[in-house]
């Protein structure tokens, strides 16, 4: 028996003006092409619970040849796919059948939306992969193979039971960085995010014992790495996460991570970060006014009572040498055009090391989806190609769709300017070397 496991990839801007302007200005996408590049954890994960008798392979779209030759003698491909690539992902998922490949989607799109993807694969699996894959290759080992697969009601994986992900199939050399999962889910419920509310609905942390095994796995392929850890907010148990920091400090790897601004608040916490090998963060600030912060979280509005706060947070963490790369959604309900200038100014002044910028983008299976869809503001509710964050699928609340394209396209000109970089990154260095002055002095005194 042979699997495939085929990970799509690639970024795939539909905007015209941001697609030249990322040629022009690698920041408009930096992140994008960042993200594109990692290998598919998941699919890693699932080929780490494919039995050993299994021949298994893993597949980069981009590796794909067009007659498909590669897929000679496969008799099952796993396709995982966001909505950018779903279509993508469908055709050739028809195409494999077509030659007699039985084909098993899964992923977040396909968890949101399983009849449509029914309609290109033999199985969908929904939700959490982990549950399902081990009984998805029993039954098509045993010819019976089912169209759908789910995990039970209130059923939720362990992280305890995590396995070792395959890195072994991977060609390190290919890839910048390679991930690491140490958590799933977030906290903070945002009504814009596709990822823990589609997956699980409660925040789980993976032991300290089983991540340092897998960046020891990894460093037996790469010497001295740089590690994503794979995580929606990392940092929610502190506990737990001081516990990982201390054993990481001597594994001498350099990593990167999503997390929230209350790290700030934590100054033993934010040491650890940065001895243990820390270089950036990504924070969700989503917007410098109180406008635009309002009503995004479905529990409360947590980030709103944060705001005023953000500035001293930031200072704070650039100043252990810790990059912060804030993240900006525009077109929020709570936000008009004049936002386009607030995010430059605050970027400016604080001094960001690096800032993202994307485009409100309602997700097949997000609150905010539903909502955009009753409401009747999808300009259309199919339009899964655009579903990048860089494009505009739905009619904004104070500005319109085109006024939102413009205003994106100018700000990224405007902040990523080689000018205005270096001036952000002047600053961040001269937070960073005013603290180390300040603990001079203080061990001098």
């Amino acid at each position: 028996m042979n699997i495939a496991f085929v990970a799509m990839s690639g970024v795939r801007v539909q905007n015209p003006e941001l697609l030249a302007l990322g040629l022009t200005l690698p920041s408009v996408i930096e992140r994008a092409r960042t993200i594109a590049a990692l290998p598919t954890l998941s699919l890693l994960t699932l080929a780490a619970l494919t039995p050993a008798d299994v021949e298994i392979q893993y597949v980069e779209i981009a590796d794909v040849p067009h007659d498909l030759s590669m897929f000679d003698g496969v008799d099952l491909a796993a396709i995982s796919s966001l909505s950018a690539q779903i279509e993508e992902a469908y055709a050739l998922a028809d195409r494999l059948r077509a030659r007699g490949v039985r084909v098993v989607m899964g992923g977040l799109h396909v968890t949101a939306e399983p009849d449509e993807a029914s309609e290109h694969a033999d199985a969908v699996a929904v939700g959490e992969g982990e549950l399902t894959w081990p009984r998805i290759v029993a039954d098509f080992r045993a010819g019976a193979l089912a169209s759908r697969y789910a995990p039970a009601i209130d059923e939720h994986f362990d992280l305890s039971d995590a396995p070792l992900p395959r890195f072994d199939l991977l060609d390190v050399r290919r890839y910048n960085r390679l991930t690491v999962q140490t958590s799933r889910g977030c906290p903070h419920r945002c009504d814009f995010c596709a990822g823990s509310i589609l997956l699980t609905p409660k925040y789980t942390v993976k032991p300290v014992e089983r991540v340092i095994a897998e960046i020891r796995a990894i460093k037996r392929r790469w010497r001295r790495p740089f590690i994503e850890f794979a995580d929606d907010n990392s940092f929610a148990m502190r506990g737990h996460y001081k516990q990982l920091l201390q054993s990481l400090a001597g594994e001498g790897v350099r990593w990167f991570t999503e997390t929230d601004i209350s790290i700030a608040d934590d100054p033993e916490l934010l040491d650890l970060m940065r001895d243990s090998g820390c270089r950036e963060v990504l924070i969700g600030l989503e917007s410098p006014n109180s406008g635009g912060l309002n009503g995004i979280e479905l529990r409360r509005n947590w980030k709103l009572g944060r705001l005023p706060s953000y500035k001293a947070a930031i200072r704070e963490i650039q100043s252990r040498g810790i990059a912060v790369n804030g993240c900006f959604i525009l077109g929020l309900d709570g936000d008009d055009e004049r936002v386009f200038e607030s995010v430059e100014a605050f970027a400016n002044d604080v001094g960001l090391f690096d800032v993202q910028i994307t485009v409100l983008t309602p997700f097949p299976g997000t609150p905010l989806y539903d909502r955009l869809k009753r409401d009747g503001r999808l300009i259309d509710p199919r339009a899964w190609q655009k579903c990048t964050l860089f494009d505009v699928t739905y009619h904004p609340a104070r500005m319109s769709a085109r006024d939102l394209e413009r205003g994106v396209a100018a700000l990224a000109a405007r902040l990523y300017a080689p000018a205005a970089v270096i001036a952000r990154r002047a600053k961040f260095f001269d937070q960073a070397e005013l603290r180390r002055h300040a603990l001079s002095a203080d061990h001098d005194r």
